[in-house]
């Protein structure tokens, strides 16, 4: 694989309430504006088919969240979620995280719901922060070949913070990549879809959220994404066929976006992110409603 240039290390961060510094990195260099263009729905997968999770987002009864009534607006809410946990400081994840608690308070099962779920629940975070961090790396190594031993590392304890910005605590996040694959590999075996999520899932991929002639011009080309992107655990459950022509192609695409975007500035290539962080800085200054 086609590996970016290595930038300078100018900006030192560490993960947020760790005992321990850990090694400065640059968290702008692993942040592609085109990866989640690409891999967005096969995270969204990935998260939803841990079934309380699933069934968390499926039955809300926070209709404002609902990517298939308000989907520019769920958009703008995951973006953003992504940008305060990844690019902002303390006083920015202590804001989201209350914006987020007030809508998460409403999403619980209810008597006589078929799987149990709350939104508070530290565990279920934790899965969905893991399918953050997995597709995160995967996305950046498929398009610019794998990270070195020190930015592996340092990325993934940096990433810690996709669940502590939340409830996750910080001795909830494995303790390095090892221990994170063991548990990646245990819960993603345990994942099922079964047909309610699925059709949930079916019409996500087939952009149906969307105005039908944005479906029309562009599902096929986004299902070949989800597909490529998902689990092979996860395509089985789906029912998807996935063929090694398909494989060549998605990763002859994947090293083409990420080549053009290491002739670009670190600044431009975190775009979307970044504009999402000060959308959210502006609107907590002006008192608007942050999710």
């Amino acid at each position: 694989m086609m590996t970016s240039p290595q930038p300078e290390r100018p900006l030192a961060v560490h993960p947020l309430d760790s005992p321990v510094p850990e090694p400065p990195i640059d968290v702008r260099q692993f942040l592609d504006g085109a990866a989640g263009l690409f891999g967005a729905a096969a995270n969204v997968i990935m998260q939803l088919s841990n079934r309380p999770v699933g069934y968390g987002v499926v039955e809300s009864p926070v209709e404002s969240g609902n990517v298939m009534v308000h989907p520019i607006k769920r958009l703008r809410t995951t973006l953003t979620y992504l940008a305060v946990a990844l690019l902002g400081d303390e006083d920015d994840r202590e804001a989201y995280r209350k914006a987020v608690d007030s809508v998460h308070r409403h999403v619980r099962s209810r008597a006589g719901s078929t799987v149990k779920y709350n939104a508070f629940d530290p565990k279920l975070q934790l899965w969905v922060a893991a399918c953050l961090y997995w597709g995160a790396r995967d996305l950046y190594e498929r398009m610019h070949g794998p990270m070195d031993e020190f930015d592996a590392d340092a990325f993934y304890h940096y990433c810690a913070r996709l669940g502590t910005t939340l409830q996750v605590r910080e001795e909830m996040w494995p303790a390095d990549r090892a221990a994170f694959d063991r548990y990646w590999d245990e819960n993603l075996a345990a994942t099922r879809i079964d047909p309610k999520i699925k059709a949930y899932f079916e019409d996500l991929i087939d952009l149906r959220m969307l105005p039908r002639p944005f479906g029309l011009a562009f599902g096929g080309v986004h299902r070949f994404f989800v597909t490529g992107l998902l689990p092979q655990h996860l395509r089985d459950e789906m029912g998807m066929t996935w063929s090694p022509r398909q494989d060549r192609l998605l990763a002859r695409a994947m090293r083409t976006a990420g080549a053009a975007e290491s002739l670009i500035p670190a600044t431009i290539r975190s775009f979307p992110l970044n504009a999402y962080l000060l959308d959210m800085r502006l609107r907590r200054r002006l008192g608007l409603r942050l999710v």
